[in-house]
């Protein structure tokens, strides 16, 4: 079986590093959905806007190599577990294969290129190949009440954030409130604890950069440099 894309994810996260790990964790993030001719034709999404989610099947794409081995380490867990790769959401699988629920905000199909879906919550940084759209149906989909393994033992921790108003300057109210959550969420890979190192985030055109005091349990912005990535 082939796999081509139909459509382009774009977002104001232009790198992996600081993609929510799941989908929903920063429920306004803003992304959109660009259409590959010929999907372009309005006719492939006639009645969607009448859902309130979708679902996305999208690739792995950044993902430097392949997974090799039938475990790996959930962030979750510390890094210092080993778990069965079907176990868990690790992108790295046999098939780089991504599912995500976000939620539909609205559709332009006067835009150049049209129509381009609009949407919120989505784990996807810009440029993700997405191969498949299909309506979210509660009924169906949503299940209450239900076991989720090693994630019901260790729920998911948030930091605090202090990011000066100097800095806040740069970004609308609602940015602000994305990168807010995106920090507090500590994307630094699992395996580093330098109190002392300082990360970077990119949203949009500028460079986030930021040190985590873990005792404190604290991420402090340091400064917000322009970036000239293309």
């Amino acid at each position: 079986m082939q796999l081509h894309p139909i459509a382009t994810f774009r977002s104001p996260l232009k790198d992996k590093f600081g993609i929510p790990k799941q989908s929903g964790l920063v429920a306004a993030l803003p992304g959109s959905i660009v259409f590959e001719k010929p999907y372009n034709n309005p006719d492939y999404i006639r009645g969607l806007e009448s859902f309130d989610y979708v679902w996305l099947l999208w690739g792995f794409s950044a993902n430097a190599h392949a997974a090799v081995s039938p475990v790996v380490r959930p962030p979750r867990l510390g890094g210092n577990v080993k778990m069965g790769v079907f176990a868990t959401r690790s992108p790295y699988r046999p098939n780089p294969i991504g599912l995500s629920s976000v939620r539909l905000k609205s559709i332009d199909v006067t835009a150049d290129g049209a129509p381009v879906l609009y949407v919120e919550g989505a784990d996807l940084m810009d440029g993700t190949p997405i191969y498949d759209i299909k309506p979210y149906v509660e009924y169906a989909d949503s299940h209450t009440d239900v076991r989720s393994g090693f994630v019901d033992e260790h729920p998911l921790p948030q930091l605090s954030v202090v990011f000066p108003e100097t800095w806040q300057r740069q970004f609308t109210s609602d940015e602000t409130a994305n990168i807010i959550q995106l920090l507090s969420l500590d994307p630094r890979p699992h395996y580093q604890h330098d109190p002392e190192r300082i990360y970077g985030m990119t949203y949009k055109d500028y460079d986030i950069r930021f040190r985590v005091d873990e005792q404190e349990g604290v991420v402090k912005v340091l400064e917000i440099v322009k970036s000239f990535k293309d």
